[in-house]
């Protein structure tokens, strides 16, 4: 009965972590983005992160193209994102190709 439960116990483990925002850097109409994740390969890796307004609309996003497996953290960035005027945060939002977009929002003050 134990053998049944440790694939199941390391499944669930493997597919709990959201892709994690580590650091984010704007310049201009630039964000690079670096995120943690604890990608296994084709099967299951950060695929994507979006730039939300305050209003909670798309303003930004940067698809992933595959697997970081041997580069933890990594950083990616985007250009052409234009933040609102008078704007005082964006939010970063992380997705993987296994869990879907994740639920937390990491705020981005903005500098005046």
């Amino acid at each position: 009965m134990k053998h049944a439960l440790i694939p199941l116990l390391i499944s669930s483990a493997a597919f709990a972590d959201a892709p994690q925002v580590q650091d984010v850097t704007v310049t201009g109409d630039q964000v690079s983005v670096t995120i943690l994740h604890p990608d296994t390969g084709w099967d299951h890796y950060a695929d994507g992160w979006e730039v939300l307004d305050a209003a909670g609309n798309r303003i930004g996003f940067r698809e992933l193209f595959h697997p970081h497996v041997d580069e933890q953290p990594f950083t990616r960035s985007q250009s052409g994102i234009m933040i609102p005027q008078g704007a005082t945060s964006i939010f970063i939002r992380t997705r993987c190709n296994v869990d879907g977009w994740s639920e937390e929002l990491f705020e981005v003050p903005l500098l005046p």
